[in-house]
């Protein structure tokens, strides 16, 4: 998988770029803050996931100097070769329009070889694994940022998952909502059976994919970790759901259980009954507090190091190991799950690491990948790599090739 051709008009501080990306060989952006190397690597990930690994607001990735414009808007496109589609191409348009009350309303349209589509219409059409300094709140970060990395890679190769996301995401404020009415005294608890039915149904899958998902990624991060360890440390991944649903139902064999390895054994359908039940066992607390108390928004992820939660106990040197693993886990795996090498973008992260972690990175970093990196500094890299790299220089939204 490699992007042939990439076009962006007002998107960042990118007014007008057209670029053709050899895939062959590495791709150095090399430039100062703030000329716009993020946010190439921003736009692609952008096109693979309909989303921004910066920013909650599309708005924002408009460029600023179009806000006079009459119709303010951002366009990308590329075109994109994968092992089964020889060529497509995908775009996605960003706009500002003015309503009779004098309000922007923003909208996104997406399209397929000029035809319009969904965003789960357009899963899988390119897949990219993004490496990040930010990275380390899977570490240091809450509960949400561990389960963001989750969704976000599940979400590119797995339209089933994202449409069960979606629908979670979009039942679980209704369900709070009717929680908080119950507690007013306007509405009725058998209200709730409908909302437990549903949110249940989604909530299972969303619960069975992260389980597998997790102990198949971490065979891959075991592995890394330990080569980059010398053998010394051992990660390990501990999926830990706001519930503990179990192999047979009856209260055995739960994800808890240590040393077991029984999670691809608990399927979305014998989860979500015991999702119902346990919605229904805690109906009263959540009425009084007016929230959902289980569920996969309430999941989290641990990351520990010869059994000690690296979070809690490890250092800082420890939690960039254990990150980088993971990513590296991510990009093989993603590999196994569709066929064929992701593309993978690495903003500013090799000057973040030591040497050795560094040149492990870089001789992992070959051919069959297309691979685009940013730095402020080219003397971080040996005169070996830069030899079967391409180097491209970034000034003020403008690449130098």
């Amino acid at each position: 998988m490699h992007i042939e051709h990439l076009s962006l008009t007002n998107f960042r501080n990118y007014a007008r770029l057209e670029l053709s990306l050899p895939h062959e060989k590495p791709i150095v952006l090399h430039g100062a803050n703030a000329q716009g190397k993020t946010s190439l690597l921003e736009a692609l990930y952008y096109l693979a996931t309909s989303k921004s690994p910066y920013t909650t607001s599309d708005r924002q990735l408009i460029h600023w100097r179009t806000e006079s414009d009459p119709l303010p808007f951002a366009r990308l496109s590329a075109d994109v070769t994968t092992r089964d589609r020889p060529l497509t191409r995908l775009e996605i348009v960003l706009t500002l329009e003015n309503t009779a009350q004098a309000v922007q309303r923003f909208k996104k349209v997406i399209k397929v070889n000029g035809v319009a589509k969904r965003v789960m219409d357009v899963v899988g059409l390119i897949n990219v694994v993004m490496f990040l300094p930010q990275d380390l709140t899977l570490i240091e970060g809450g509960p949400n940022d561990r389960r963001r990395f989750i969704d976000d890679t599940l979400s590119q190769v797995d339209v089933v998952y994202l449409t069960a996301l979606d629908q979670y995401e979009k039942i679980l404020p209704q369900r709070n909502a009717l929680l908080r009415r119950i507690a007013d005294d306007k509405a009725t608890t058998d209200e709730l059976n409908f909302w437990d039915e549903q949110l249940a149904d989604a909530g299972s899958i969303i619960i069975a994919n992260r389980q597998q998902f997790l102990r198949e990624l971490e065979v891959g991060a075991q592995q890394i970790h330990l080569e980059l360890t010398g053998k010394r440390e051992t990660l390990t991944l501990q999926y830990r759901p706001s519930f503990l649903p179990t192999a047979a139902g009856d209260g055995q064999l739960s994800f808890d259980t240590f040393g077991l390895d029984l999670h691809r054994e608990i399927d979305a359908a014998s989860i979500k009954p015991q999702f119902v039940e346990q919605l229904e066992q805690e109906r009263s607390t959540s009425i009084e507090r007016g929230v959902t108390l289980s569920g996969p928004h309430r999941d989290e992820l641990r990351l520990l190091i010869n059994s000690r939660d690296v979070g809690l106990y490890g250092s800082r040197g420890q939690a960039r190991t254990a990150v980088m693993a993971l990513k590296l886990a991510e990009l093989a795996w993603m590999r196994e799950r569709i066929g064929e090498w992701p593309i993978l973008l690495l903003d500013e992260v090799v000057a973040e690491l030591d040497k050795d972690r560094r040149a492990y990175l870089l001789e992992h970093i070959d051919s069959a990948t297309q691979t685009l990196m940013t730095t402020t500094e080219l003397d971080i890299f040996t005169p070996s790599f830069l030899n079967r790299a391409t180097v491209w220089h970034v000034r003020d939204g403008a690449i130098d090739t």
